[in-house]
């Protein structure tokens, strides 16, 4: 499916641009304060938020101004992230985890209220058509999926549907998607009045709740796909930026007025979790690949249920033990930051250049390694081992990387957040 048939316009992009304006203004009062005037515009850069394209399904932000900032917000305090480019399926009937159960790579036996689980939807070939987070909430399921692949996942899931007490919806254009990453996310929620038993039960990966905040009603799941506490949220559209402005004022409660949680753009977001050990679907691997591939297979297949769509190809490359290529984390030995899709290469002979092996998938320098920079790369299995020293086109010239032995650059310790550590 082309992700042309998509396109989703963020429902909070005036409040974003106001949002610029009104950080601009306090830093000329602040710069105005400090110097006895209020005219110094070359007292502070006016902040500005960047628009970037999301294939052709949508616009986000790139950043709503200092990347440093929003970036800081996710490793010691709470960024909210708007998320246009996301897409949701509504399951709901009798036999819906049944019916999953028979489709999905991963094992939904059990699946019950409050629990989330990630798993793959596949083709006849085996391919990836669909990474899925799965929230149960009791009377349905809801699903998190690319924006791009929403329609199509429905109507291709909708198609294996017979006798069965289950209907396939995708509620896109009805649901809306926000997200909460950092260590102070959970006191955030706290402050916005989510209840304390719901706080509870997200303390936890792999929870769920339906709950509000104030009038709101929304669906909170777990994720940390930052590597520090991570939730994402289903809100109804309509009820979207009510719930943006709702988080964003107890950011200004949060250590004593300090602005430690604030809303975050792609560019803070995919540094950490690259850092976090992240691959994402459409940016690191997609509808070619194989789930043997996205270096996620643990996460995402189970290998001990039945039969499932494409389950003869995932187990013929589990029995081999192998697949052609696979996504790895790479660390860069200088500080050249490839870009995506740059080349890699094998080391020859006497250091020379080999043959071509791989190529990136995703890059940045990361803070908590010192500015070191790390990312994915797809490459050939025979170069993936943890250790390999690779050639990378870095900066238009050759640079040595080495493949690392987890997809996460860096651990990350859970007391950042309420500590006086400096990332």
């Amino acid at each position: 499916m082309s992700s042309a048939s998509f396109h989703s316009e963020s429902p909070l992009r005036a409040r974003h641009d106001e949002f610029a304006s009104g950080e601009t203004a306090r830093r000329a009062t602040a710069a105005g304060d400090a110097r006895g005037s209020a005219d110094f515009p070359h007292a502070t850069h006016a902040a500005k938020v960047t628009w970037i394209p999301w294939g052709e399904s949508a616009e986000i932000v790139g950043a709503f101004d200092r990347v440093e900032t929003e970036y800081a917000a996710i490793r010691r305090g709470a960024a909210l992230c708007d998320q246009p480019q996301r897409g949701t399926l509504e399951i709901c009937g009798r036999d819906r985890v049944e019916f999953l159960q028979r489709m999905l790579t991963q094992d939904m036996k059990g699946f019950s209220a409050g629990q989330t689980r990630e798993a793959f939807w596949l083709n006849r070939k085996g391919r990836i058509e669909a990474d899925l987070l799965l929230c149960e909430i009791g009377d349905r399921i809801l699903i998190d999926c690319a924006g791009a692949v929403a329609a199509n996942t429905a109507t291709t899931l909708t198609n294996f549907v017979f006798a069965e007490d289950v209907t396939i919806a995708n509620v896109s254009s009805r649901d809306y998607r926000l997200a909460v990453h950092g260590p102070e996310t959970l006191h955030l929620l706290e402050l916005a009045g989510v209840n304390a038993q719901a706080v509870e039960t997200l303390g936890a990966l792999h929870n769920c709740v339906a709950t509000s905040i104030g009038d709101i009603s929304c669906v909170l799941a777990r994720v940390d796909t930052c590597g520090v506490c991570g939730i994402e949220i289903f809100v109804a559209r309509t009820g979207a930026l009510e719930l943006w402005n709702s988080l964003l004022s107890v950011h200004d409660l949060l250590q004593g007025g300090q602005r430690r949680g604030r809303p975050c753009g792609w560019h803070a977001f995919n540094m950490a979790r690259i850092e976090g050990g992240t691959p994402l679907f459409e940016v690191d691997f997609g509808p070619a690949s194989l789930p043997h591939e996205t270096g996620l297979i643990d996460r995402r297949v189970s290998f001990t249920k039945g039969c499932y769509l494409g389950q003869e190809v995932v187990a013929r490359m589990n029995s081999l033990g192998k697949p052609k290529q696979i996504v790895r984390a790479f660390r860069m030995m200088s500080d050249s930051l490839p870009v995506e899709s740059a080349q890699i290469f094998a080391v020859g002979n006497e250091g020379s250049i080999g043959d071509e092996v791989g190529v990136v998938t995703s890059s940045t320098m990361s803070p908590m390694l010192g500015a070191a920079c790390v990312g994915f790369a797809t490459v050939r299995y025979a170069h993936s081992s943890a250790g390999t020293e690779l050639i990378i086109a870095a900066e238009g010239r050759p640079e040595r990387a080495t493949v690392q032995a987890e997809l996460a650059a860096v651990k990350i310790p859970v007391e950042i957040g309420n500590s006086e550590k400096q990332i």
